[in-house]
């Protein structure tokens, strides 16, 4: 049972309660049904229905081809297995861009379509006004600095962000941004643990990182990375807890060898 277990619904409110107590959160992504029963049972407190569905549910390259109505029909599947987690949804990539009307419409629908408690956004100052309009909507807003990887082509590179003086200048600058507009809290993406510490420090709102070190209030993962389903990628942040690709390559490769020697079905395993 995890340390959180005895709350029936996790909300913004409990995240800021343990901001204040100093207890961590644990959060992770979810992208279906059966996975988003197991995390909860297991006692996740956030699951993100992170945009990253575009990497390992659909195979592309990088975040931006998933579109809302995709990440509309995720949510709705982690929603239907979550029932203490609290679900923050990715607005993805060319859904709030364009102006703040645009972000306000894509929100609305996440909400209603999905039934989550909560959207996630990238960006500073320069998503500022479409932050202010989903909040004033009623929706809570969780920020995401650092490496944004919706920015991956502005930027070239999956590299560490924030090194140089002025662009961790700007990352505090704009995580004190967030914070004002009324966000509930900030994920700060693979930047100096010293950065992301002092981050965590200055805020009153939880920060939650991922390759960010261990100052902040709670860390995120891609659940394929940490229970070694994704084989491809092992950034240095990353750690596996099981290697559960090399299980399911065996076990089906158990099943197969059963079929074909006709060791499967039993006499049991039939009616």
């Amino acid at each position: 049972m995890s340390v959180h277990q005895s709350i029936k619904r996790i909300t913004t409110h409990t995240l800021q309660q343990w901001k204040n107590e100093g207890k961590p959160i644990s959060m992770l992504t979810a992208y279906d049904f059966t996975m988003a029963k197991l995390l909860d049972r297991a006692g996740i407190d956030v699951m993100l229905v992170g945009d990253s569905a575009s990497n390992v549910m659909a195979g592309h390259e990088t975040t931006l081809p998933i579109t809302l109505d995709q990440m509309i029909y995720h949510a709705a599947s982690v929603v239907r297995g979550a029932s203490r987690a609290l679900v923050v949804v990715d607005l993805p990539f060319g859904s709030y861009q364009a102006n703040s009307s645009e972000a306000l419409r894509s929100a609305i629908r996440i909400m209603k379509e999905t039934g989550a408690h909560a959207v996630k956004m990238e960006g500073g100052s320069e998503v500022a006004e479409s932050i202010t309009r989903i909040l004033a909507a009623g929706i809570p807003v969780m920020g995401h600095l650092g490496l944004t990887p919706q920015s991956i082509y502005k930027f070239g590179t999956y590299n560490v962000r924030a090194k140089e003086e002025a662009e961790a200048q700007k990352l505090l600058e704009d995580a004190q941004l967030l914070e004002s507009l009324g966000c509930f809290a900030i994920v700060i993406e693979k930047v100096p643990a010293k950065l992301a510490k002092k981050t965590a420090e200055i805020l009153k709102i939880p920060v939650i990182g991922i390759g960010a070190g261990g100052g902040v209030d709670g860390q995120v993962l891609v659940t394929h990375d940490m229970l070694g389903l994704n084989e491809e990628f092992s950034p240095r942040f990353l750690r596996r807890y099981r290697n559960l690709a090399e299980e399911i390559v065996q076990a089906t490769g158990a099943y197969i060898a059963d079929v074909k020697s006709r060791s499967f079905p039993n006499d049991k395993e039939q009616y």
